[in-house]
């Protein structure tokens, strides 16, 4: 993802690829050329170990590290992700495997109660509850995020955090023993808490912390750790591991250890130097935190653009959300935000996760191969998110985020027209499940990640949580009704399930490329000008005329004349 190998550790590998590169490969034995492999990678890997170690005592000894590294970026990142965004693509993809085994809890817990056998459609409905329930919580903690950030500051609100999700593992590992899925219910609306507030909390996080060319990379491995969640959340609930009946409440208490983790590994690294110092007002913890994160002397060009900001926000109090709706300079940021967070969840992309089994018993997957299959499609999301991360700096954010949505179409129209063959054709299943891993491919290589970098790089330091509370609440409450909606989506309309999210997908990119301005490498000032032009627009036209008429040249009186 980022280049954070020091100068000389990158021409010592570069020099011995050459070397290795140049040798006459054609009289060279088989095992000389794996002997030679071998000590190349293991020389390499000795040397980022070592340097890992040196970096990693050096933060938390806060001694000054090598200059030019950026591994203690790379280490934060690391440490908040994992028990932040992961998380969400965690839980999302734990549900999807004890699914039988929670339905027979349920119907058991009825009968032993109140001794009523539920039929199978109400059985169904309190399962969606189960599930869907997690989308209320996220809402919940997405709305509650902007307020603990204020407050506690980013890095002290991702370790508050972690108190919601431990009070739902401790409530879901011990759901069983007291036969309560009550338990269970509640359990998800915390995990789902914790995952709001992560969802938004954590890339406000990265986005100040990160120097300009890197933002973008910094932001987008958010969405890489929430594939790389979802991917050991597939691995954990295969039958296996943890995705049997006995295991069942085990695997949805395992979300703990990643916040346990967390809890001793982020004291160690700094607070955001923004809000060090456009929030509190402490230029030495700002200066301080920004040579910790960068590992050399603060750039002066970085602290004159975080003290700029600071001047044009001085005096004035956060944004709530409502301030937002109101203020006119801001309206084309918040629609756009608003717009491609819903995008993200109406597309349907994450409800294949929740119902991974309903989509590929539909393409004609046998039942014994499907849990292996789902595996997967998280693996494809990682796949295209570490691709993405890749490119973001290079082709941009408009270009990623409009292409994505455009090969999801494709992907949807595809896939509705091989589910309409299915019976006629014999490959057609094994079409229907490539289209599946291709509209998750093209979701991570652009939606995925390119949404969580925008308010960020939209918004000021002021309307920043403000943006992410309206965001997340966005995404939440549409992946709520997604949730709900999708198994009789799929049961009611059958092969034509995925029309109204190419819909979505045709419709989002539309907007992107009509509206949404490119903020690759652009500062808040620049990118800010670039929408006043649209909130502004007829004003915009009538000063421009205005600044004409009063600047126009007149008649050259020659002194003869006169």
């Amino acid at each position: 993802m980022l280049d954070v190998t020091c100068e000389p550790q990158a021409e010592y590998v570069l020099l011995h690829t050459s070397s290795v590169q140049k040798g006459n490969w054609s009289i060279v034995s088989q095992r000389t050329r794996w002997a030679d492999l071998n000590c190349l990678l293991l020389d390499v890997i000795e040397s980022l170990l070592l340097s890992l170690f040196s970096h990693l005592r050096a933060t938390m000894s806060n001694a000054p590290v090598q200059k030019g590294s950026s591994l203690t970026l790379v280490l934060m990142v690391a440490s908040a992700a994992f028990g932040g965004t992961l998380q969400y693509g965690y839980n999302l993809a734990i549900m999807n495997s004890p699914t039988t085994f929670i339905q027979t809890f349920i119907n058991e817990t009825f009968l032993e109660r109140w001794d009523i056998q539920l039929e199978d459609y109400q059985v169904t409905l309190v399962w969606t509850i189960i599930v869907a329930i997690f989308s209320l919580g996220g809402l919940a903690g997405a709305i509650i995020a902007g307020p603990m950030t204020i407050r506690f500051g980013r890095k002290k609100c991702l370790l508050l955090n972690n108190i919601f999700l431990l009070a739902g593992s401790l409530l879901a590992v011990t759901s069983r023993a007291a036969k309560s899925f009550e338990m269970i219910i509640i359990s998800r609306v915390l995990v789902g808490i914790n995952a709001g507030i992560s969802m938004n909390v954590q890339p406000m996080y990265f986005g100040e912390s990160a120097p300009k060319h890197l933002r973008g990379a910094v932001s987008l491995s958010s969405a890489v750790f929430t594939a790389f969640g979802v991917v050991l959340g597939q691995v954990v609930g295969i039958r296996e591991i943890l995705g049997s009946e006995p295991y069942w409440e085990y695997l949805l208490a395992s979300n703990a250890i990643p916040g346990l983790v967390q809890l001793m590994t982020l004291p160690w690294f700094p607070e955001s130097p923004r809000y060090l110092l456009i929030d509190r007002g402490d230029k030495e913890a700002c200066i301080d935190a920004l040579r910790r994160l960068r590992g050399c002397e603060v750039q002066s060009g970085e602290l004159e653009e975080i003290l700029q900001e600071q001047a044009e926000t001085k005096g004035m109090r956060p944004c709530g959300p409502w301030d937002l709706f109101t203020d006119r300079s801001m309206r084309w940021q918040l629609i756009s935000v608003m717009v491609i967070s819903s995008a993200m969840q109406l597309c349907g992309n994450d409800s294949i996760y929740f119902y991974a089994s309903y989509v590929f018993k539909e393409a004609g997957i046998s039942a014994d191969k499907i849990q292996y299959i789902t595996i997967g499609t998280g693996t494809c999301e990682f796949t295209a998110c570490i691709m993405c991360n890749l490119l973001i700096e290079r082709k941009g954010r408009r270009f990623m985020l409009m292409g994505g949505y455009i090969l999801m179409t494709i992907w949807a129209v595809v896939f509705t027209i091989a589910l309409s063959l299915e019976h006629y054709v014999s490959w057609m299943p094994y079409l229907s499940m490539a289209c599946i891993f291709t509209y998750i491919l093209s979701f991570g290589m652009g939606p995925a990640g390119v949404t969580g970098v925008l308010p960020t790089e939209i918004f000021n330091q002021t309307a920043r949580p403000a943006a992410y509370m309206i965001a997340g609440s966005m995404m939440w409450l549409n992946l709520f009704i997604i949730g709900m909606i999708f198994p009789f989506l799929v049961s009611e309309l059958s092969e034509y399930c995925f029309v109204p999210f190419g819909a979505v997908c045709l419709l989002s990119a539309l907007y992107v490329g009509l509206f949404l301005p490119e903020t690759k490498g652009k500062t808040l000032s620049a990118i800010t000008s670039e929408f006043h032009k649209l909130n502004f627009k007829g004003q915009h036209k009538n000063c421009e005329l205005q600044t004409q008429a009063q600047y126009q040249l007149g008649e050259v009186c020659h002194s003869t004349a006169l």
